[in-house]
């Protein structure tokens, strides 16, 4: 790329089309968009934005998979200052609606049907509930409105642009600054309602920047099937692709097989999934007879991997790394690197990216003494800019100071890499005893007919908690508690040792394809109950 690089994430798309106008942007099935036509779909859209009155800091919802459309509005809302925010179809309207009278968007879009199911109603439902939506915009080719003068189809929208002059629109542009809010990421609202982290134009332009230069690849084609909701879809996937010039290959619902299909086919350079979807990947028969060849960097994030199965990952892909973020740090803040071992990759996430600082706080606040557990702190241009309308639980999430509490414990082993212990809110007491789950969970995993764990706490009458370790059995493996405990007894310190295994064929997992903890500790709490 040249050396004069944009600082607002609307601008990439222009950037790459004055120097590489036909290369593919975005590509969905058999329909592709050059980087000049989506520099022009883009400035369709925000030139309608702007005739509908849309101003700087008005929010714009979108249902939607992810699609070339997603990418246009988001660009597009974001080139004129407006803020965009994502919904994700596997949602429920109830889910939905507690989005929406949170952020007050003025403009809802969104496609009439998505993932085998009607959203029609609920569209409609949901614009004539909140006031503040003044319209629907209706996705789909060749889509007008639902023909009862409700919603408008997206074509008929775009119409309502070319009235704007080239002196408002230009003026709109050049008005938007790299720390406005670019986008809005609901966070899974686990711990009581969701809250919204407002992420910059400079918070993803900078995580994509670094994401770029620690790990170049050439020609840049990534894979994008992360729901439109999460901030691994926007800033680690899509804002990467942006900022390195590359293409983005849609897949709207994510299959396992499918997405080993896609790499071959559209010769995918670069992957992240969560480790779930990767597990899935490395379990569809015949795998090895794709070609994947082309995968040059594959990143997984959002949980840890079984170290057993890293291998497989390391014949998928020329380069595996992991790293670790949360949502309100825009992206992954720390890395392994690309000649990392497999104990690294599978035990720690990595050291602290270039630009971001971390450090380690115990509980009276102050750091941690070195190799000392607790909670890590993230500092940098990667930090959000706050939480939408939650001004206490933005003090409560970024200090004085400019730390953002993460919520995760962790430490820094001697070679400076970060290892994670689990959250705060999982750590629980034993009978005076700190557990952390994590350390427990990465032993349970290491033995040879588990393919995932989770421990979370259940009350107990003598020690007031103890660990509830639920055990995702491989298939076609034998497993019995018993056996699993006396593998803990190996390892572990007996204060550490789960007090019961419940061992499955299938656990919950969220939408994004982590677990559910949430669920399992309402299970943990109701088996509790039951044994006393």
């Amino acid at each position: 790329m040249a050396s004069a690089m944009p600082l607002r994430i609307s601008d990439f798309p222009f950037h790459t089309a004055g120097l590489f106008p036909d290369r593919d942007a975005a590509i969905l099935g058999e329909r592709r968009l050059s980087y000049r036509a989506l520099a022009e779909e883009i400035e369709r859209c925000a030139r309608a934005l702007l005739a509908h009155g849309i101003a700087p800091g008005d929010r714009i919802a979108m249902l939607s998979t992810p699609r070339p459309e997603y990418l246009i509005v988001f660009l597009a809302s974001a080139r004129i200052g407006a803020i965009w925010l994502g919904l994700n179809p596997v949602h429920r309207p109830a889910e939905h609606r507690q989005i929406l009278e949170d952020s007050r968007p003025r403009l809802l879009f969104g496609f009439p049907q998505l993932r085998d199911r009607d959203h029609r109603q609920d569209l409609r439902d949901l614009t004539a509930a909140l006031g503040c939506i003044e319209g629907l915009v209706v996705m789909g080719e060749g889509v007008m409105g639902d023909g009862e003068g409700f919603g408008v189809g997206y074509e008929e929208f775009l119409e309502h642009g070319r009235p704007v002059q080239a002196e408002a629109y230009a003026a709109a542009v050049s008005a938007v600054r790299p720390d406005d809010v670019a986008l809005i990421v609901y966070t899974s609202g686990s711990t009581g309602g969701a809250k919204g982290a407002m992420i910059t134009h400079r918070n993803l332009v900078h995580c994509a920047t670094v994401q770029d230069r620690l790990f170049p690849v050439d020609p840049l084609i990534v894979l994008c099937n992360l729901p439109v909701s999460h901030i691994g879809s926007s800033s680690d996937i899509v804002s990467h692709a942006l900022v390195g010039g590359g293409t983005i290959v849609f897949q709207e619902r994510f299959d396992p097989a499918e997405a080993l299909a896609l790499i071959e086919r559209q010769r995918i350079t670069c992957l992240l999934q969560v480790p779930t979807m990767l597990q899935r990947m490395l379990a569809v028969p015949g795998r090895r007879d794709r070609d994947t060849a082309s995968l040059r960097l594959l990143f997984f994030e959002g949980a840890p991997m079984p170290a057993e199965q890293i291998p497989d990952l390391q014949e998928l892909a020329a380069v595996v790394v992991t790293g670790w973020g949360l949502t309100e740090s825009s992206c992954s803040v720390t890395y392994t690197a690309a000649d990392d071992p497999l104990p690294v990759l599978a035990e720690t996430v990595g050291r602290p990216a270039p630009g971001c600082e971390l450090r380690i706080a115990g509980a009276d606040g102050k750091s941690a003494s070195d190799g000392e557990a607790g909670e890590v702190l993230v500092r940098g241009p990667c930090v959000m800019a706050g939480y939408f309308r939650q001004p206490e639980a933005t003090a409560a999430a970024i200090d004085a100071e400019g730390w953002l509490h993460s919520g995760d414990i962790g430490r820094f082993d001697e070679s400076g890499r970060l290892r994670l212990l689990g959250r705060i809110k999982e750590m629980f007491k034993s009978g005076g005893y700190n557990i952390y789950p994590r350390e427990i969970e990465m032993v349970l995993e290491s033995h040879a007919a588990v393919s995932l764990a989770a421990v979370v706490a259940m009350p107990d009458p003598l020690y007031r908690e103890i660990g509830c370790a639920f055990l995702l059995r491989k298939p076609g493996c034998g497993l019995e508690a018993a056996a699993i405990d006396a593998w803990c007894r190996a390892r572990l310190a007996n204060y550490k040792i789960p007090k019961r295994f419940v061992i499955r064929d299938e656990l919950p997992l969220l939408p994004i394809g982590k677990l559910d903890k949430t669920a399992l500790q309402a299970e943990a709490l109701r088996l509790g109950e039951e044994s006393h």
